[in-house]
């Protein structure tokens, strides 16, 4: 049987069409797209005041498998993923042991195809995300790694940095930097300045990250290589990104949400749900990370997810691990945006199409013969974050008990019903 859904208003990002139409889907392929389908034997579904857009795309996540399946599974993390509005997910390396090898890469992917949406992995820069020797990106490659990233460590050594973003020439997936001076962040867990001071807090200084984005930006104009900067934090990294891109193209950024909305104030209670890193900088950070979003520097809103153990976070600030859960908050949190004057079209575009045109794939779309991944949601829904209603097997979020405004009521993935709120429709 067909999903007919209808009376819902589209907003596509790649074409640009806006508007209310009815969207016909068979055998997982979006079939039509037109005002008024007839109904026929269809599974009707009535999106009256909602919004239809593609399903969010996520360039940076952690699903802990394998290693700490105590934390989370691939599969617990689609689930996630898809209450969150997520139909493609791309998770980071630093499983235990590393994907760094084309066996660790199949073993996800795999995973992935039987989970609720599309799990594409990303393999380590080098091998064992020691920053010491070149992992084997091609075999990696053949069993559909979409990426290259050492995420949690930095590439330290220049050359080696250099010789990455000279194999993306050749092989044409992205290297994904964790810009960040090792030396310069040594038992730091908040943001260098006033507060940690005032808390007792080891700090860690904007220019940890400043200066490793710089070098990252001089080896992609020295190499002509294809990078991507994970998870910007600070001004002075916008405004590096941003002179860099006035004359070269071959850089992408992304942002986190949680980065968008929070600050180092949040850390005034020793709250281990604030301790992420990058840290959550200061108020004139993430008001620059906003303007960044809104000039195109910064072309993708991510949620970084990253699950940590009730028994860790909780075992002392110092001590916990940095990392927070980010699919089930993603929504509400971007589409606060809008009080900063982003259009919600266009936050629509920063968590779907321009995050697959990133990857060079073709997800974030809603297209006749495409493929469908579809989310639905309400942007008025007003509803409370509890620890009762979270997906993940992790409960670390900065954002329980906050009342959130933006519901995703229905995910579709790969042409199937994944997630659905039953009590909104009918």
């Amino acid at each position: 049987m067909g999903i007919l859904l209808k009376n819902g208003y589209l907003i596509e990002p790649k074409s640009g069409k806006e508007g209310k139409f009815d969207i016909l889907i068979e055998k997982g392929i979006i079939k039509e797209i037109k005002k008024n389908i007839p109904s026929r034997n269809y599974k009707i579904i009535d999106c009256k005041n909602r919004i239809i857009s593609p399903g969010f795309v996520d360039l940076h996540c952690h699903l802990r498998e394998p290693g700490r399946e105590d934390e989370e599974t691939i599969y617990t993390g689609s689930l996630s993923a898809v209450s969150g509005g997520f139909t493609t997910i791309c998770c980071m390396p630093n499983t235990d042991p590393p994907l760094d090898n084309k066996v660790s890469i199949r073993f996800v992917y795999e995973k992935g195809e039987k989970s609720l949406c599309e799990v594409l992995p990303i393999g380590a820069i080098t091998k064992e995300r020691k920053g010491k020797e070149i992992a084997p990106y091609f075999e990696m490659i053949e069993e559909n790694a979409v990426a290259f990233s050492d995420d949690g460590n930095c590439v330290m050594d220049s050359n080696v940095m250099r010789r990455a973003l000279e194999y993306t020439l050749l092989h044409k997936k992205p290297v994904i930097s964790h810009s960040e001076d090792e030396n310069l962040t040594k038992n730091g867990v908040m943001n260098e300045g006033f507060i940690s001071t005032k808390l007792g807090l080891p700090g860690i200084p904007a220019e940890a990250e400043e200066i490793m984005v710089e070098r990252d930006l001089k080896l992609a104009k020295l190499t002509g290589g294809i990078l991507h900067l994970a998870h910007l934090s600070c001004e002075g990294s916008v405004e590096s990104v941003r002179r860099y891109k006035k004359n070269f193209k071959n850089v992408t950024a992304e942002v986190t949400a949680h980065h968008l909305i929070l600050t180092e104030e949040f850390i005034a209670g020793y709250n281990p749900n604030g301790k992420v890193s990058p840290p959550l900088r200061t108020e004139k950070d993430r008001i620059s990370l906003i303007e960044g979003l809104k000039d195109g520097t910064i072309e993708c809103i991510v949620t970084d997810h990253a699950p940590h153990s009730y028994e860790e976070k909780q075992s002392g600030f110092e001590n916990a691990p940095f990392g927070i859960i980010g699919f089930e908050t993603f929504l509400p949190l971007c589409l606060k945006l809008i009080d900063y004057g982003i259009k919600l079209k266009d936050i629509i575009y920063k968590i779907t199409y321009a995050s697959s045109k990133i990857l060079n794939i073709e997800r974030g779309i809603v297209e006749e013969g495409k493929r469908a991944d579809i989310v639905v949601f309400d942007p008025e829904i007003e509803w409370v974050y509890t620890e009762d209603k979270i997906k993940s097997k992790s409960k670390n979020s900065p954002f329980l008990n906050w009342k959130l405004k933006g519901k995703v009521l229905l995910t579709i993935s790969k042409g199937k019903i994944v997630y659905k709120e039953s009590e909104f429709f009918d």
